[in-house]
């Protein structure tokens, strides 16, 4: 049966990505079918479980800081860090749209929302980054999902509108598009409860699934080749319906994948103590001022260096053991320690402003305990010889840390850290510019030495690769349609979000600067559904049709 005018339009997937997209098509007049295989509760994925930071240029509050930012210099750092170009066609394409409209797209669109940030832009990625950009949403991600929730409820109401025009169905797993005469025109696939089937028809479909780096095998199966090998106890942080199953529904029916082998993987991953899923792990936000020792125990030299270049910590973690570990104490860690996400930040994802400044001021005490009560691996001690001990126990390894070396690294690395004049140590360095800049001041030790006894006991985290993001996905051009191997449209069908790369199967290229995955979202969701209003309304043109593969779009 042949999908009419009338018919709505299907939304496969209900994470950040599918919800906007729906927002979006209702507010331009569509009836939107949205389909997920999570439960009500679980509605909005994993930007629910998010910090919540968004990518933005230009933004009034950069400008109230005095940080000046522009476009152009964005699109130069953001190309750089990710090794791309013009040469990549619809992936430079979408970065190159993005930077340009992310401020008013995606950031005052979410302002209209009901959303607010923090008043200080964070600055992580700096070898990527040269001036603050993440905007953390005040809330977490809770909180934007909330708030986007909220809206897309709002607008299915409106006045005006007809009755059933947003159809939510949760439980849905989607395993096959339907096309007619070349034509995208419905899904087909089963409940998740009892595995009954269902199929149904549309005027168009937007995929809207996430990722592939929801569970091992298929990490396993797109592991780079260039890479060393997929180590041991990776943990997972990404959602576990990541499965690549409509990335694979797309192909089959001619649709091009590009770089699945590009994941986004994080260097201080812990297990959670309560998991949801395999392998559930949580991402931390390693301590700048720790000292950072590979899998033998061997601090890294020249030294990793927190909040410069994930990828970087990534590659030598992976080259020299598959996991590292993390050496600080209790004063280091209640002022610098964190992990990322909703779940342990409560006073921020409940908007609690005196908790949230008595933290920053005295330290996450909450955290910190909570950690060294359930994680299995985090480690206290009293001393380098009892620390040790429970490392190597919790390794199990043949070639234990010798705890001898283990504390004369430390006593090298106070020395150091605290000599006069000592500014050529990187780490040093690196500290210092943290604590110039006022948004990282607070969450950045001053001068403590490790083993000073008035900082409370020794701790030892072992910290695992964490696998979080696809940054390759489905190649779609800037209207967000799905393109096959000849770059050519499949009509009806359009990709968004992580299921597309965040845009033309990569636009951040290699390597990626955090904020852009939520926004990428944002914005890829909201073009695709711009495009599926105005296909519907009989406009045929498309703004990208003329420009080949891209490189040269206007945004």
């Amino acid at each position: 049966m042949r999908a009419q005018p009338a018919d709505p339009v299907l939304i496969i997937g209900g994470g950040i990505t599918g919800i906007v997209a729906a927002l979006e098509l209702l507010r331009l007049g569509c009836s939107v079918i949205l389909l997920d295989r999570d439960t009500p509760e679980r509605f909005g994925g994993l930007a629910r479980e998010s910090f919540g930071g968004i990518f933005a240029v230009d933004t009034r509050l950069q400008r109230l800081q005095g940080i000046h930012d522009d476009p152009s210099v964005a699109l130069a750092d953001w190309t750089r860090f990710g090794q791309m170009g013009p040469a990549d066609g619809w992936a430079y394409a979408w970065a190159r749209a993005y930077v340009q409209d992310c401020r008013r797209e995606v950031y005052d669109w979410l302002r209209a929302q009901g959303v607010g940030f923090l008043p200080l832009p964070q600055w992580p990625e700096r070898r990527g980054n040269s001036v603050p950009r993440w905007h953390v949403v005040w809330g977490t991600g809770s909180r934007l999902m909330e708030c986007l929730i909220n809206a897309l409820h709002r607008q299915a109401r409106a006045p005006g509108t007809q009755a059933g025009r947003l159809d939510l169905r949760f439980g849905h797993r989607v395993e096959q598009l339907h096309f007619e005469d070349g034509r995208c025109t419905g899904a087909a696939g089963v409940r998740e409860d009892d595995g009954t089937p269902f199929a149904m028809h549309a005027r168009a479909v937007l995929v809207a699934t996430g990722g592939i780096t929801g569970t091992l095998a298929q990490i396993r199966a797109h592991w780079s080749p260039d890479a060393p090998p997929m180590p041991e106890g990776l943990l997972i942080g990404g959602h576990p319906y990541g499965d690549g199953l409509l990335h694979r529904a797309c192909a089959d029916h001619g649709a091009q994948l590009r770089h699945l082998d590009r994941m986004w993987n994080y260097a201080a991953g812990v297990r959670h103590w309560a998991p949801r899923h395999e392998a559930h792990g949580l991402s931390l936000v390693p301590a700048r001022s720790a000292l950072w020792l590979d899998a033998h125990g061997r601090p890294f030299a020249p030294p990793l260096l927190a909040g410069w270049d994930t990828s970087e910590q990534v590659e030598r973690i992976l080259a020299s053991g598959g996991y590292s570990w993390q050496l600080l104490n209790r004063r280091i860690a209640l002022r610098e320690l964190a992990v990322s996400g909703a779940e342990f930040n409560p006073s921020l994802r409940e908007r609690r402003p005196l908790a949230f400044a008595r933290e920053l001021l005295l330290g996450n005490r909450w955290l910190v305990d909570t950690l060294v009560r359930n994680c299995p691996d985090v480690l206290v001690a009293a001393t380098t010889v009892e620390l040790v001990q429970g490392m190597n126990a919790l390794a199990g390894t043949d070639t234990p840390i010798d705890a001898a070396a283990l504390h004369a690294s430390l006593q090298d690395f106070d020395a150091t850290r605290l000599a006069p004049g000592a500014d050529q140590d990187a780490q040093r360095r690196s500290i210092a510019q943290a604590r110039a800049w006022k948004g990282d001041r607070l969450r950045t030790a001053g001068a403590q030495a490790i083993l000073d006894p008035a900082g409370g006991p020794l701790m030892a985290i072992r910290a695992r690769l964490i696998s979080r993001k696809s940054l390759g996905g489905i190649v779609t051009d800037l209207q967000g349609r799905v393109l096959d191997g000849r770059e050519r449209p499949l009509a009806g069908l359009y990709a968004a979000g992580e299921a597309s790369g965040f845009g033309g199967g990569g636009m951040n290229g290699r390597r990626a600067l955090e904020g852009t995955f939520l926004g990428g979202c944002i914005y890829s969701a909201r073009r695709a559904a711009q495009d599926i209003a105005r296909a519907s309304r009989g406009n045929g043109a498309h703004a990208g049709d003329a420009q080949g593969r891209g490189g040269d779009t206007a945004a």
